[in-house]
């Protein structure tokens, strides 16, 4: 985003034919055409064993305004190993920079205790690093995304107005005659006005005479959209460059009253001034006060941010007040944003990720600042992040970016605050059913069935669980254990966080404990099914020995079964065998119709009187407690776990 200084160079340096090669690169370096600069530095470089303080210096200027950070450290670094602290905190940002958007962070911060002895200073880089860390370790609290409107070139210095948003952008090929900006030889910047939420819209100048053909970028308006401050280039009639002595043309805030969507009754504000640039104009909510972004002498570092108090009809009442070492640095501060008594703007010179940064400083009195704290990622990125706003919803706004992965140079990006990821903290015990103990070790399934994501967590030596369940979702958890049976609970929730629920108690139920061994087969235990005389249909009392056999099965969802029907030996050996069989077909029915699938039943046969418990067969005399032995239902265990069972 280096096209964002603050002056531009007035046309081309004629160089004489005398002047050496050091002597040209310099030139190139003053006129900002830095690749052409880079070229000869680096054969100057070649060419001696020890290259020239101002060859290294300006190496590594160049390679940083490139943006070709990895180059610059290599320069930065050799200036910091021949000087040490004399190398000056300005090279030491920029190499502290260049080491972050390298991905060098921990050398960053090596070198940040080694130059700093004021203790007031490091004590704050410190702080600033401590609070940035535990934005890092926590979850995203923004979400980001690439605005639509993006060119190929630089698009920057977003500001919402009524219904719309406008930017400043290069995108215009033919403005000042096919002229570009000797820095990143992009055409010159012009403001622009799009809808954000409408990707069907085309963006539009802004104003119908606003445009010059050199740059006009960042604005701000009075609280009733009739006043606009926005920046520009010294001009000279014809919509020509004026230039100071040193060729360079420096940029002013204006003000002018909006007429049907034309600029009327432009001035510029008393304390711009040919020898400094002034920009980034930035009102106060209230319109009492004008912040902006200035190089003008006398400040702590390469841009520093300055505010003056207005009147009513907008006019300057004080000199520019630098906001002091609280917020400007050695670096550059620019791009201030105001919004609920807090400061919001772009910096280099405070600890951050790379590049320039957003921050954000609470303001307590006149000139009385908080410290300025990162804003954290997604924001922030280790490539320059800058003009920061914020929407009237305070989760939402926009900034720029010239990060990896976007549309153009400098790439307008929206933020949302991120909705929670974690709806509800859902805790508790796995209970053994029949002992009340606890079950370690227990299985507790997290499964999503929107996006059928599953976690899976254990209980500890207590039973206990604790987990987070997502929002927005329809969630299950199952409670499980090999042995055991298999509980389910439900939870779908909204999009908002809820109180946690850390009390919870699932019983399981130990299949041991409903079977019993008779032999070497398993049945399920219930006491004896009793049908009416000579009847088959299910009976209320006998509904309630089969909720056994169906618990067993609902919460061992694995098993099968096979049902056997007896009768006692009273009767003719055919008419048992026959009602036997109704019986046992009865009862498989009766199961089916509650849920249990058909493939989980084996078979249901009646064998009448050809299988007694006892002797009581046919001619014996038995009392009535003998035969009732005999009358039974049993529901054999086949297999578990897909796992044949032993029924011989």
């Amino acid at each position: 985003m280096r096209k964002i200084i603050l002056y531009i160079v007035m046309g081309c340096s004629l160089m004489a034919n005398s002047q050496n090669k050091e002597e040209r690169a310099d030139q190139f370096f003053t006129d900002f055409k830095f690749d052409k600069a880079i070229a000869l530095y680096e054969d100057l470089a070649k060419a001696k064993r020890r290259p020239s303080l101002n060859t290294i210096q300006k190496l590594a200027d160049s390679y940083f305004n490139m943006n070709r950070y990895q180059e610059a450290v290599k320069w930065y670094d050799m200036l910091y190993r021949i000087q040490g602290k004399e190398v000056g905190e300005g090279n030491i940002i920029k190499l502290v920079q260049s080491l972050k958007a390298s991905l060098k962070g921990e050398r960053a911060d090596e070198l940040l205790r080694e130059f700093y002895t004021d203790k007031d200073r490091l004590t704050m880089i410190m702080g600033q690093k401590k609070y940035l860390d535990s934005l890092l370790e926590q979850k995203e609290r923004f979400v980001i995304e690439n605005q639509y409107f993006n060119s190929k070139k630089s698009d920057f210095g977003p500001m919402l107005f009524k219904d719309g948003l406008i930017f400043a952008s290069a995108r215009d090929t033919i403005k000042s005659g096919g002229e570009l900006y000797p820095w990143n030889k992009q055409p010159y910047l012009d403001l622009y006005i799009t809808r954000p939420n409408d990707e069907g819209f085309i963006p539009e100048k802004y104003l119908n005479n606003l445009e010059s053909s050199y740059h006009d970028a960042t604005l701000t308006f009075s609280w009733d959209g009739e006043t606009v401050y926005f920046t520009r280039n010294y001009l000279k009639k014809k919509n020509k460059l004026s230039a100071n002595e040193e060729g360079l043309s420096n940029m002013q805030i204006l003000r002018g009253k909006i007429w049907k969507n034309e600029l009327v009754d432009v001035t510029s504000l008393s304390f711009n001034s040919k020898d400094f640039s002034c920009g980034h104009p930035m009102l106060s909510p209230d319109g009492r006060f004008l912040y902006f972004t200035s190089n003008m002498p006398g400040g702590y570092g390469e841009s520093d941010i300055y505010v003056v108090e207005l009147n009513n009809a907008g006019d300057v009442l004080s000199d520019p007040m630098n906001l002091g070492p609280a917020i400007n640095t050695r670096g550059r501060e620019m791009f201030p944003f105001i919004m609920d008594n807090t400061l919001y703007f772009s910096s280099d010179g405070h600890y951050g990720l790379g590049g320039l940064d957003v921050f954000g400083s609470v303001i307590f009195a006149k000139n009385d600042y908080s410290m300025p704290l990162n804003m954290g990622t997604p924001i922030n990125s280790n490539m320059d992040d800058f003009s920061f706003i914020r929407g009237e919803n305070k989760g939402s706004g926009y900034f720029a970016s010239n990060r990896v992965g976007g549309m153009g140079d400098d790439d307008i990006y929206s933020f949302e605050k991120a909705k929670p990821a974690d709806c509800l903290e859902y805790a508790g015990y796995v209970i053994d059913k029949k002992t009340g103990e606890p079950i370690a070790e227990a299985n507790v399934e997290l499964k999503n069935l929107t996006d059928e994501l599953v976690t899976i967590y254990r209980t500890d030596e207590n039973g206990y669980y604790h987990l987070t369940i997502p929002c927005k979702k329809k969630n299950v958890i199952a409670f499980s254990k090999a042995g055991y049976s298999k509980e389910i609970v439900s939870i779908e929730t909204g999009e908002n966080p809820e109180s946690p629920s850390l009390e919870n108690r699932v019983y399981l139920t130990e299949f041991s404990s409903i079977v019993k061994k008779d032999g070497d087969i398993q049945k399920i235990i219930v006491e004896p099914i009793y049908f009416d005389y000579d009847k088959w249909d299910i009976t209320a009392r006998a509904e309630i020995e089969l909720e056994k056999v169906l618990f067993a099965m609902r919460k061992f969802p694995e098993i099968k079964i096979k049902i056997e029907s007896h009768t006692d030996a009273r009767g003719s050996d055919d008419y048992n065998l026959v009602l036997s069989d109704k019986r046992a077909k009865s009862t498989q029915k009766y199961l089916i119709s509650k849920g249990i699938a058909e493939n989980r039943i084996e078979s249901a046969f009646g064998y009448g009187e050809y299988r007694l418990k006892n002797e009581c067969s046919n001619g014996v005399i038995c009392n009535n407690q003998k035969h009732l032995e005999n009358r039974r239902s049993d529901f054999i265990v086949i297999s578990k776990n897909n796992e044949s069972v032993n029924t011989k």
